[in-house]
């Protein structure tokens, strides 16, 4: 087993970090790249990666802009750009892509994204298809409806007398909080995250992990959500393209896995001929760090394998 890393030199300059395992001594026979969520890095997802190359794949995953080592400073933390700043880190993701394609030319790339992650692997879904074997999202979920509309009026309000840079607490704490409700009485600020306790606590004390997010980033986010929720992504999705939706029937991201299904069913109305969902009792977000997580791996190495 390897595990090595390099810098991507994006179209504005900026260098994305990336982590490639892979094991040298067996001829893969597929590749699996990763988009993590918000507010965490490419790191949490070494044991996952790990299980995958033991079963015949090299893992691609990238720390997209402000987060895990392509942030250099704690500033850029929580911020992806000036300026269209949820657009660079889509093509950012798919830069890697077409990089992987020329290393890996001849076998299947398949495309992963959590949460966050799974939103930009279902934009990459709407403009890229053609690029990738399947898709298997994380943790997604459907329209916010018009809560997401009032919080991006009071975004831009904000960021027009604090900047697109500032960490605005109340904001980030209005968007995101609530997701620990559910869970009363908390142990952490970040008890929805997963059962695991022992993971939450390496969360918590990492400095790279549940940051506050910048006013920008959060405007960011929710144009992104605001697109792969629309008609326009789901209808770009090419109806040949297969996709696989995983989430926790606790997550309060989707809702309890509503949010999901909204997903689900409009990936069935759009055609999608090769479909499939499935929801886990009581795991909460993060599916893959869940008590339960080697089920999870093997759901996921399963429905690769039968695409290649």
């Amino acid at each position: 087993m390897k595990e090595s890393d390099f810098n991507l030199k994006a179209k504005d300059g900026v260098q994305i970090f990336v982590r490639k395992w892979e094991d040298e001594n067996i001829r893969p026979k597929a590749v699996l790249q990763i988009s993590h969520g918000m507010g965490e890095h490419s790191i949490r997802y070494t044991y996952f990666a790990q299980f995958m190359v033991k079963n015949g794949f090299v893992v691609y995953a990238n720390d997209h802009r402000g987060h895990g080592e392509t942030a250099k400073t704690e500033k850029e933390l929580g911020f992806f750009a000036k300026n269209e700043g949820w657009n660079k880190v889509v093509e950012d993701t798919h830069d890697l892509s077409l990089l992987i394609k020329k290393e890996y030319p001849h076998i299947p790339l398949f495309l992963m994204g959590h949460s966050m992650g799974s939103f930009i692997v279902r934009d990459l879904s709407s403009k890229y298809s053609s690029d990738y074997k399947g898709v298997i999202l994380s943790g997604t979920t459907g329209d916010p409806g018009a809560i997401a509309v009032v919080g991006k009026v009071i975004g831009k309000l904000l960021a027009a007398f604090q900047g697109s840079t500032h960490k605005n607490k109340f904001l980030h704490n209005t968007a995101f909080a609530k997701f620990n409700v559910p869970f009363k009485p908390n142990r952490t600020n970040f008890d929805w995250l997963t059962r695991d306790e022992k993971v939450v606590d390496n969360y918590v004390a990492d400095p790279k992990c549940g940051m506050i997010m910048s006013i920008g980033f959060i405007l960011d986010l929710a144009e992104g959500v605001g697109y792969t929720n629309s008609g326009r992504a789901f209808d770009d999705t090419n109806i040949d393209l297969p996709v696989l939706l995983l989430s926790g029937k606790q997550d309060p991201v989707s809702e309890g896995g509503k949010g999901v299904i909204e997903v689900y069913e409009k990936y069935k109305k759009r055609g999608i001929k090769d479909l499939e969902m499935k929801l886990y009792p009581g795991c909460r977000h993060e599916i893959l760090n869940e008590l339960n997580n080697e089920e999870v791996y093997k759901d996921i190495l399963m429905w690769m394998s039968k695409r290649i």
